[in-house]
């Protein structure tokens, strides 16, 4: 904990990855974090043991109070709320809706944490929808929450760029540390009583619902970018997938290549040595990196050391 008096009572709320550089931000300045919000423990792997959210591991390595409410408008969540007294709410891809009655518990307001510019991207995949539509730029807004959908005033805005071979889990890591600071930068505004609300403009609003699992099987008629950019997208995880030998196999890293194909989409053109070469329905796409089921993600170079790829084959 940062020494000396504090300026803050928080209360934060986040559960995944992306949410702890934030948590451990507020943690290190001079605001005191009172208690930590996340979801409850989930049953992971194969044994179906209970596993807690990267954010309660990191809130009880600093011995802060944790709550795991299935509703965190529960009538008891509510009140245990109440009684601490914060004056601020800060929510990181918590996971949850907050009913009207959270957000008007802090004296001073809630703020969100949102992983895009809004207006763009207001919901709950806004990165990995950057990446599908094959933006070039996102970046994280700092927000007073209302009860809308990422609907209420931004504070802080922030930009990034997305390089044309960044993954979802690279550029996931980079906002995530842009929003600890973007966070630290609007606290410190509040502090000095300089921080501006402006209303969301009607324009240009987008949305970035949860992804579905269909939205992860490869279709080779579509182009070769907009693969590049599925790929990208749910790297490192769930993955991009297609059929190949009747096996459903992940694919990752892929390359632009120059050229068009006469075979028709979906056909793998070559195999080897270091990558496969796939027809699309427009352009070509390299692939250096497989998942066949089952086992490790490997390079295409030492996956065919032990699997033969028949040159010709039809792949989804």
């Amino acid at each position: 904990m940062g020494n000396g008096p504090k300026r803050f009572k928080v209360v934060f709320m986040g559960t995944p990855e992306f949410a702890v550089p934030a948590l451990k931000r507020l943690v290190e300045g001079p605001d005191d974090v009172i208690a930590v919000v996340t979801q409850p423990d989930r049953p992971r792997g194969r044994g179906r043991k209970l596993v807690a959210s990267p954010v309660k591991i990191e809130a009880e390595k600093e011995k802060i109070r944790v709550l795991q409410p299935k509703k965190v408008g529960e009538q008891e969540c509510v009140k245990m709320l109440e009684d601490m007294e914060p004056d601020l709410f800060v929510v990181c891809a918590f996971g949850q809706i907050l009913p009207q009655r959270v957000l008007d518990v802090p004296r001073l307001m809630p703020i969100n944490i949102h992983g895009s510019l809004l207006p763009k991207y207001r919901g709950a995949a806004p990165i990995q929808w950057a990446i599908l539509n094959g933006e070039s730029e996102t970046g994280v807004t700092i927000m007073k929450m209302d009860a809308g959908m990422d609907t209420g005033p931004m504070l802080l805005k922030r930009s990034i760029r997305i390089g044309q071979d960044t993954t979802f889990g690279e550029l996931s890591r980079e906002m995530s540390v842009l929003g600890a600071n973007a966070l630290m930068e609007t606290l410190d505004l509040l502090e000095k009583g300089l921080l501006k609300e402006e209303e969301q403009p009607s324009e240009g609003v987008t949305y970035a619902p949860p992804i579905k699992k269909e939205q992860l099987e490869i279709d080779w008629s579509q182009g070769a970018w907009q693969i590049h950019c599925q790929i990208r997208a749910f790297d490192p995880k769930p993955g991009a997938w297609t059929m190949i030998e009747g096996n459903r196999v992940r694919l990752f890293s892929p390359v632009l290549l120059d050229g068009e194909s006469d075979k028709g989409p979906g056909v793998l053109l070559e195999a080897g040595p270091d990558r496969l070469i796939v027809s699309c329905g427009q352009g070509l796409l390299g692939i250096k990196q497989i998942q066949w089921p089952g086992k490790k993600r490997l390079n295409v170079a030492d996956f065919l050391r032990g699997k033969k790829l028949s040159e010709g084959i039809h792949l989804g």
